[in-house]
């Protein structure tokens, strides 16, 4: 059963008698599993359709934090090729160029120069490289800083964060070459201090809660908030409206707290107020990706993957994999594999996550060798 068939997930749920359903994919949510879910009385954690918007929809995301006063870029919205390369000449490079529908996480490009920028405009609006995704774009601000990834619980009203991570986007090593979905995380950030995460809670969540309220849209699950750490404070660069990965890989094996508890409090239409702080790990974690030959753009499905026994401090989450008919687990998505890192280090948890993720072999694999890289450079300043 695929994860977009809400009808028969819905009956699958009735006929196992399913106590709880946590959402990952943005897909079902924007299709409206949980306004399904919840008309036939099962509980499930996630946003309506119309709140899972603030991800399924970067123009809708931008009213909610006009009308909230959340820091963001700068941004306009179009479906005309002519008017978005004109503003995208009165925004000057380097900018962001951004499909405003669901695009897996590929549908943003940082141009770094004007001819860039018309290329993006020309594939998201003329040649719909992303569907329905593309019909319209932002031309957005380019914001310098640090990225910053923070997941909050919420029942709507109140919200309890996650630990913070740091996502790395580009496809290479040194942050270069183009946008994926995520090539591996880190988590805990030095720079997220608790000073940081209330700010970004009090200037940012609670806000943006509020003006989903007062839109009609209600938002309850898990909001992502993908941010940007500028010398004029945090700005959010997207919304999420799920759990995200590389971070939750590298986020949920620090958790000592119980995820589970605080997800049924939220289906079931309880309020968080009163749960008790999350309790974390004091050890490190580090995500490494790996991605199949030809992603982000065209990745190649069915080589064969070769994936030795994981070594302790080790944990390997299965995203783009399948198996062949003859029982071989083989790729079958663009980001094939997560290596997940634990030890009581920075240095030491990028170390394991590197060290196995090479051991992994199959034809074409795209890995980088640098996640974490910002805080091990601020460890070695710091020594």
């Amino acid at each position: 059963m695929k994860a977009g068939d809400t009808q028969g997930l819905n009956g699958f749920a009735a006929r196992a008698n399913v106590d709880l359903t946590i959402v990952g994919p943005e897909g079902p949510l924007e299709a409206g599993i949980v306004d399904l879910f919840r008309e036939n009385g099962r509980k499930i954690f996630g946003p309506t359709a119309g709140a899972a918007r603030i991800e399924s929809s970067k123009a809708f995301a931008k009213k909610i934090m006009s009308d909230a006063g959340v820091a963001t870029a700068t941004a306009t919205l179009h479906s005309n090729i002519d008017s978005a390369k004109h503003a995208a000449r009165a925004m000057g490079a380097p900018l962001v160029i951004k499909a405003s529908g669901l695009a897996a996480g590929k549908g943003v490009v940082v141009a770094q120069s004007i001819e860039e920028a018309d290329r993006a405009v020309e594939m998201i609006l003329g040649d719909r490289v992303f569907g329905d995704a593309g019909a319209q774009l932002l031309v957005e601000e380019f914001m310098e800083g640090e990225e910053l990834s923070l997941f909050a619980i919420t029942d709507g009203t109140n919200v309890i964060p996650l630990l913070a991570a740091q996502d790395h986007k580009r496809l290479l090593d040194g942050d270069l070459g183009p946008n994926t979905g995520g090539m591996g995380a880190y988590a805990p950030v030095s720079a997220a201090r608790t000073e940081l995460i209330d700010e970004i809670t009090d200037r940012i969540l609670l806000p943006t809660l509020v003006a989903l309220k007062n839109a009609g849209h209600p938002f309850t699950g898990l909001l992502y908030a993908g941010l940007m750490l500028t010398d004029h404070g945090p700005k959010v660069v997207e919304f999420n409206c799920r759990f995200g990965d590389p971070e939750t890989q590298t986020i949920l094996p620090l958790m000592k707290s119980s995820l589970l508890e605080l997800a049924t409090l939220v289906a079931a239409g309880e309020s968080i107020e009163k749960s008790k702080t999350l309790e974390w790990s004091a050890e490190c974690s580090v995500t490494t990706v790996l991605a199949a030959r030809g992603y982000p753009d065209s990745p190649h499905l069915g080589d064969s993957i070769r994936l030795p026994a994981p070594p302790r401090g080790i944990h390997v989450f299965h995203a783009g994999t399948g198996r062949s008919a003859s029982g071989e687990i083989v790729t079958a998505g663009g980001r094939v594999l997560g290596v997940t890192g634990v030890a009581a280090t920075m240095e030491e948890a990028a170390a394991r996550s590197r060290a196995y993720a090479e051991r992994v072999t199959f034809d074409g694999k795209q890995m980088r060798r640098d996640i974490a890289y910002r805080e091990l450079e601020r460890h070695a300043r710091a020594s």
